[in-house]
């Protein structure tokens, strides 16, 4: 019967070990959740500065391309500084005026077509960089996640050590077991604690890391919670790749192609610049008006090389838009099927597995103190009890990384209404 009661001493002494280690990680306050995670990272996200910054460049760029050419204004004296009557001043004659030039050939119209083109790109571009920025902070958030639970494990799996380094002291000091047996127990616990400083590292680096991401120290927990829910993933659904914002960043490429031949086709047309001056006559004192046309003669550059060279961009942009419209439909069928997978492996190694192999780990124990079990089947228990949570928690962080990388993949495109405001 003491031993009996010795068993369920050590139980629940290995139970308290694993609360208490738990409550380490484990503070009043609220947990940080993922979503308030993703907010605070995108308050101070340089990605998104810079993607906002390159929107406010083409609007500007989208302003500019409005403007009409300026004039210009125009002064010469001619009949100076010769000889005989043109010496000095007496024969000068003063023309002022302004030169105007007029844009043909639908020039300005091609500008702002290619600028706003460039515009909605770059609100495409602000909508990429948050997706990014949302996948990376949720990777960060897995690992965190992942190396606290880790480290709980590790902590309890060191208690557990310590009290059977401690009944195998005791049982060797009754003489009924060998010295051996102390020095295998002593051997699980060094291991256990070295376990359990290496964990502390990979989680105090894996928060620093999270907190460098969100823009602000993380002091309190995280919800792990959420780390150990699986959702429910039925049979793949059908997804349209044609709203994805991959599809929607190269069709902006080929509207920005397109955009690019139509202005390179109206600069081949030559502009004219009109002048209107007044001369004045030196000799006379007299005043008459003066008018001029100019028109570029095209010898050298008549603008088909330029027009050649914006239609082979515009056919690699239609090509690179086929390509992506076969990645993407192949990588996220893939992503379907990982994450499929992903959580059917994590649901059966934190339900049924973890539950057999902590239920013999439990007999284990009991066993070993009552003497019906030999060590080595105690420590094969706990190694199994050790390997089965650490294929849980590897499982649970693979579901969750591939959940991550699929909604990142089937991220909706901004409506034409959002990239036009």
């Amino acid at each position: 019967m003491h031993r009996f009661i010795a068993a369920l001493l050590a139980v629940a002494s290995c139970a308290s070990i694993a609360q208490a280690q738990s409550a380490d990680l484990t503070s009043t306050s609220p947990p940080l959740t993922l979503e308030q995670a993703l907010s605070l990272a995108g308050a101070s996200a340089p990605s998104l500065e810079a993607a906002t910054a390159g929107v406010r460049a083409a609007e500007a760029s989208r302003t500019v391309a409005g403007y009409r050419p300026n004039p210009s204004i125009v002064a010469e004296t001619e009949n100076i500084a010769g000889s005989g009557q043109y010496r000095g001043l007496r024969s000068a004659e003063t023309t002022a005026g302004l030169a105007l030039p007029i844009e043909l050939g639908g020039k300005r119209s091609a500008r702002i077509a290619v600028a706003d083109a460039i515009g909605n790109r770059a609100r495409i571009g602000t909508a990429l960089a948050e997706a990014d920025l949302r996948l990376a902070v949720t990777q960060l958030y897995i690992e965190a996640t992942a190396a606290e639970r880790r480290l709980v494990t590790a902590r309890e799996q060191a208690g557990i050590a310590r009290e059977a380094s401690r009944a195998a002291g005791v049982r060797v000091q009754a003489g009924r077991a060998s010295p051996l047996e102390q020095q295998r127990a002593d051997v699980l616990r060094i291991n256990a604690e070295t376990a359990v400083e290496r964990s502390e590292r990979l989680a105090e680096v894996a928060r620093s890391n999270l907190a460098r991401r969100i823009g602000q120290p993380l002091t309190g927990p995280l919800d792990l919670a959420w780390f150990g829910r699986v959702e429910g993933f039925g049979p793949a659904r059908p997804i349209e790749t044609a709203g994805t914002l991959a599809l929607a960043a190269t069709r902006a490429d080929v509207t920005t192609a397109e955009a690019q031949v139509r202005l390179a086709r109206s600069q081949r047309i030559p502009d004219v610049t009109l002048s209107a001056s007044a001369r004045r006559l030196e000799a006379t004192n007299d005043v008459a008006a003066v008018f001029g046309l100019s028109i570029p003669f095209p010898l050298f550059n008549n603008g088909k090389a330029a027009v050649a060279q914006a239609r082979a961009q515009t056919d690699q942009a239609q090509a690179l838009r086929r390509v992506a419209e076969l990645d993407t439909a192949q990588d996220i069928a893939s992503a379907q099927a990982n994450v499929a997978n992903a959580a059917t492996t994590a649901r059966n190694a934190s339900g049924p597995a973890l539950a057999s192999a902590s239920e013999a780990a439990r007999i284990a124990r009991i066993g070993y103190r009552e003497g019906k079990f030999g060590q080595l089947d105690l420590l094969d228990a706990e190694r199994t009890l050790s390997e089965t949570r650490t294929a849980a928690i590897d499982a649970l962080a693979t579901y969750h990384d591939a959940k991550a990388r699929l909604e990142r993949l089937v991220a909706a495109a901004p409506s034409p209404e959002e990239t036009n405001q």
